[in-house]
């Protein structure tokens, strides 16, 4: 039997994929989480062998969890199920150590056969996302991702420097960086820049 939680913040969502994998005789559905915070908690507490996962969530993304767990060296193996199709969040679930990546509009076949790949090591990655896998990688380090959300949700330079514990020089030399990197010209841009090719 392989043990599963699904960790989605839409409950209706939520509820659909529970029932729907519940369906099948090999597949046990634990438990089920609304946020990455509590998908963190019930792993540590049911150790399933899949956590099948958002990426846009509310505390931790789903790729916040995996990275997580891969820090933890749990032996919980990580599906993502989104809506987004971008090579930007396909590379970084890899990098968190993620093994199955597909979109939410698969087949109900595809998701549980997804399950079973990923349970017995196996990586699945949506036919829609081969070519993206080979895209320009993300050229962000962790701090500008950071100080590129924080603008996101309309946070000052001298905000996010009391936040992060950073000078508003150190804060604006990091989105001087982000800003050549992603080839725009000025921080809204470059946070929609970045948001758009999934790498926030």
């Amino acid at each position: 039997m392989i043990r599963i939680i699904i960790a989605e913040d839409q409950l209706l969502l939520r509820g659909a994929l529970a029932s729907l994998l519940s369906l099948e005789d090999d597949i046990e559905v634990v438990a089920e989480a609304k946020d990455g915070r509590e998908a963190l908690n019930l792993v540590k507490l049911h150790t399933p062998d899949v956590l099948v996962t958002d990426i846009e969530m509310p505390e931790f993304s789903g790729i916040q969890v995996a990275q997580s767990l891969k820090r933890n060296n749990s032996n919980t193996r990580v599906l993502i199920v989104t809506t987004f199709a971008r090579s930007g969040y396909l590379q970084r679930a890899r990098d968190a150590g993620v093994t199955g990546y597909i979109l939410k509009d698969t087949s109900s076949d595809e998701l549980s056969n997804a399950v079973r790949t990923v349970a017995q090591g196996g990586v699945v990655i949506a036919p829609e996302l081969s070519q993206a896998a080979w895209a320009i990688p993300d050229p962000l380090n962790d701090r500008e991702r950071e100080i590129l959300r924080l603008v996101e949700s309309g946070k000052t330079n001298k905000q996010i420097g009391v936040i992060l514990n950073l000078s508003s020089g150190t804060v604006r030399n990091y989105l001087a960086s982000s800003t050549q990197k992603l080839g725009v010209s000025n921080r809204i841009e470059a946070f929609r820049a970045a948001r758009e090719k999934g790498w926030l």
